[in-house]
């Protein structure tokens, strides 16, 4: 086994979730760990209609990546040339001549060059002067675990087995911006959050997770939806109240929000009052759910 040199793994890594770690971890057996990685997501220049949404920013990619292991990632820049070039350029110019592989780790679906003429087996036995490992996906409950996965769970609502999946909790990063500000005035203050078109919002409803801002973490309520109990129409909404609290100014700064669980979907309620009613109930389960002591 050589443990010298440079060990590149090859991916898209969104999510950086357990599949992905499990790579990393072997890897790691090899030298060191150079994460080779692609932005914008090569389906959004050869196929833009099918665009996936991203589970983590290209930022928080990198730096989950270096946090599972990677002592170095190298992003590049996926456009029209970059796809053109063949396996064999590939190989030659990436991995040889710019990244000085001894060892390369991939996985057992991993395509690359022209057309995606490339795959794991071609890589294993192209003549070069390192060694490739192909690695079986990693399994959760008898289905591989992948980034295709994770959002549909996301998109059906299921943050719970979507945290399971990434090894934490699925969030959105985004600056609080002016919203209605109705919350203010029924008594929940909410950070309405503004969003990436890329951003893989999970679907319609009520949650209990956290808000984080400048460092700052609160057990929270969140709700996405269009607010249906009040007239007018207006576009989705990811917004959260942190619990207890009525006066912070958080306008204009990044906020994470993170889905730790479901509560319930999106409902048109008949009044004000029901729905502030079912607002207690919701950020009393949150409370329950997160942990959160309220003072006495």
């Amino acid at each position: 086994m050589n443990t010298s040199g440079n060990c590149v793994l090859i991916g898209i890594f969104d999510g950086v979730h357990a599949g992905h770690q499990e790579l990393l971890k072997s890897a790691a057996k090899y030298g060191k760990v150079i994460a080779l990685t692609f932005y914008p997501h090569p389906t959004s220049i050869l196929a833009p209609e099918r665009t996936p949404m991203q589970l983590l920013p290209l930022k928080d990619r990198i730096e989950q990546l270096k946090a599972h292991g990677a002592n170095e990632v190298v992003v590049i820049d996926f456009n029209r040339e970059f796809a053109g070039l063949s396996p064999d350029q590939f190989i030659a110019e990436i991995l040889v001549k710019q990244l000085g592989a001894s060892h390369v780790v991939v996985g057992e679906n991993f395509t690359f060059g022209h057309k995606a003429e490339g795959t794991a087996k071609y890589l294993k036995e192209s003549v070069n002067n390192f060694e490739t490992t192909i690695v079986k996906l990693s399994e959760n409950r008898g289905n591989p675990i992948s980034s295709s996965r994770i959002r549909g769970l996301i998109f059906d609502g299921d943050v719970e087995r979507a945290s399971e999946l990434l090894t934490r909790n699925h969030y959105l990063v985004g600056p609080v911006v002016h919203g209605e500000k109705r919350g203010r005035k029924i008594g929940y203050p909410t950070a309405n959050i503004g969003l990436d078109p890329l951003a893989c919002v999970p679907a319609d409803g009520v949650y209990a997770g956290w808000l984080t801002v400048e460092g700052m973490r609160w057990a929270a309520a969140i709700s996405i939806g269009t607010n249906p109990t009040f007239p007018g129409d207006r576009n989705r909404q990811v917004e959260a109240y942190a619990l207890d609290e009525k006066d912070l100014e958080l306008y204009d700064k990044s906020a994470i929000i993170e889905f730790g669980w479901r509560l319930r979907d999106t409902l048109k309620f008949d009044s004000l009052e029901a729905l502030l009613i079912q607002m207690k109930a919701d950020c009393d389960q949150s409370a329950k759910l997160t942990g959160f002591i309220r003072p006495n």
